[in-house]
Parts: C-alpha cells; structure tokens; sequence
C-alpha cells in the first residue's frame, strides 16, 4: 500500500468507527463488517468481495498502533486526503507550503508569515533539513520518493479448537484471519495449548520485507477416557478391590479401538500407575509412545450379605493392623 493511497481513502468511515475508536471498538467493527460481507456469505458478489478486501485493508492498518499513528499523522498533514502537489495547488488544493504552514502554525495566506521548505539539491545548506528528511523522521524511510527500508511483517495470533482425536491423528482446519481466509495442516500428536508457528501467514510485510507468522494456539477438547501426556496416552481404568488384592489380568482399550491385556500385581493400591510399552502415540521418527494406565480400586456402595459376611471374615482376619501407623508422628514433623 503507497502513501497516496493513506491519503485517498478513509479506513474510520470504512469501518464506520469514530477517528478516536478504542482497539476493541475497531475490532468489533471489523468482525461485524466481516462476517457480513464475507465471500462464503456472499459467492458471487463481486461487489461484496471488494467490500470485504477494503474491510480487511482498513482493519490491518486501524489495528496496528504504530500504522495507525502513521496513518493518523500522514492524513492530518495532508487535511484528510488531499494530494501532494509541488507547489501552490489549485483550487482547493494544497500545495506543500501550505500544508506544513498549517502543520507548524505559519500561514502561507496573505499577510501571514509564510514557512518556507526546500527539498534536496535545492538552497538546502549543510544540516539544513529539507522536506525529504521531515518525512524521512516522521515514518521511517529514507526520503521522500526514495525507497523506504524493508519491514518484516507483524505476527498474527489465533486459536483452533480440535476434538480429541484430531489432535492425536492430525487435522486439517480452516482460520480466518485478518479477512482471509486459509487452510492449514495441524499435525497429529498436539496437545492442548500447544502453540504452533506458520511461516510467512502473517501480515505482509513492507517495502519488500518478508511477511510475519501465524501463531496458532491449539484448543484440545478433552476425551471422556484418554488423556495425552507428551507422546504417552493416560487412562483411568477401575478394578475391584479383590482385584487389587489378589493381582488380575484386566483388558483396557486402546486408542486405536482394540484392547490390550494389563497385569495387575496382587497388593496393588489405588492410584498406582502402570506402563504399557508402545501403546501410545505412534510416532514417525522414534519409538511410539506408552499407555499408562492408572488403577481406582473400587469401593462397591452396597454390599449383598454374603459380601458383607466375606469383608467382616477379611477384617477378623487382619485384626490388628492398622494402615494409619505412624501417621501422627509424621504429622508433628
């Protein structure tokens, strides 16, 4: 985007947000706008199309501060949108005298003191700065009509949500940022809050510079049964108590659909966790990540009476010990 079109087009009335509009005010200006006259809203309208692209324009200039000071300063010097002429301009125009006179507090007019400028090459003495270095101070570039340096792009960022299991097998999505829309590819094995970075889908950049990144936040939503912990799958799994007691062998599935027998050590307490090999993520370079699956001992709420008669022979049997030992003396520490 050229300076002369800073100059021609008013991003605030675009959006229709007030000139002293607050960032959320813009934003929320621009995702109404958006929506409206999105391509998919509307296909086929060629004139919803260039409205949307104007909307999307305005928002990138509006929503970054330091273009929006530019943008601010560049249309304030030249009374809103009038062009640059070299010299005294026509009727209604203004010419360069007249711009910075009103800009500094001189008047070009009759009677008024009249604020001379001069550009490069022309009566400028050494250290004398001339229309070229205003400009060259108040954006950054090196001159006026000469070519500004190149600037990276800003960066963007924005959330996806995924289920469960197209974060663990891969997913393709849809973001819309910034008016545009785009398809990307998340790969499988994300967990949730994982930030991934896409090259060059940021903003564009200036004069030549590289366009910035889109930062993509990763929203997993949770599974009722698994749980990711790196490349290893977490499960919950409950046993009974005689189970856990006695040792058993319990089936548990699987994220692929299947079971897997698990082997469970008499004397096991709840909240003991146990490791499957390879029966995690699968993994491209490297070994494939672990199930571990965590024992609940199960404590049933009600009991038939043979159960009941079973648990008090269990208690007659083992009178005498006491699993809270020691615990007031470690309490005192």
């Amino acid at each position: 985007m050229t300076g002369q079109d800073w100059l021609e087009k008013d991003f605030y009335a675009t959006l229709g947000v007030a000139k002293d509009a607050d960032a959320d005010a813009i934003k929320k200006a621009y995702r109404k706008l958006a929506r409206q006259y999105h391509p998919d809203q509307n296909p086929g309208d060629a004139a919803s199309e260039e409205k949307f692209k104007s909307v999307g324009e305005a928002y990138a200039v509006l929503s970054d501060p330091e273009q929006r000071k530019q943008y601010d300063a560049l249309r304030a010097m030249a009374g809103g949108g009038a062009r640059f002429s070299a010299g005294r301009g026509g009727p209604g125009g203004a010419g360069f005298e007249d711009l910075f006179g009103d800009m500094f507090g001189g008047s070009a007019g009759a009677g008024g003191p009249r604020v001379r400028y001069t550009t490069q090459g022309q009566g400028q003495g050494q250290g004398a700065p001339g229309f070229e270095d205003i400009l060259s101070g108040m954006f950054g570039g090196g001159g006026f009509g000469s070519r500004r340096r190149p600037q990276r792009g800003a960066d963007v960022t924005t959330t996806a949500s995924l289920p469960f299991r197209s974060a663990v097998e891969g997913s393709t999505v849809q973001l819309t940022v910034d008016g545009r829309t785009m398809t990307t590819r998340i790969p499988p094995g994300v967990h949730d809050g994982q930030k991934i970075r896409l090259r060059g889908k940021g903003r564009p950049g200036q004069n030549g510079g590289e366009p910035g990144d889109l930062i993509v936040t990763v929203q997993v939503e949770p599974h009722p049964l698994f749980s990711l912990d790196g490349k290893n799958v977490r499960i919950t799994v409950p046993v009974t108590f005689d189970e856990a007691a006695l040792g058993a062998t319990i089936e548990v599935p699987t994220l692929d659909g299947r079971t897997v027998k698990v082997k469970v050590p008499a004397g096991t307490p709840s909240g003991r966790t146990l490791r499957v090999r390879r029966k995690g993520l699968n993994v491209k370079n490297g070994p494939d990540g672990d199930l571990l699956v965590t024992v609940n001992v199960v404590v049933p709420s009600r009991l038939s009476s043979a159960a009941k008669d079973a648990v008090k022979a269990f208690a007659a049997a083992n009178e005498g010990v006491n699993p809270r030992q020691g615990l007031m003396e470690q309490a005192a520490r």
